[in-house]
């Protein structure tokens, strides 16, 4: 989890920006979009 977008590669491209961006804001921020993205259990 050092570069949370690449720990969403596979969720698409909106999942990557999102998680972009927010990690751009900090670390923290982008962990914690890129926790939730994976631990979705929709996808």
């Amino acid at each position: 989890m050092i570069c949370p977008p690449l720990a969403v590669l596979d969720k698409g491209c909106g999942s990557i920006i999102i998680t972009f961006l927010l990690w751009l804001c900090g670390w923290v921020p982008g962990v914690i979009a890129a926790l939730v993205i994976l631990n979705n259990p929709k996808n």
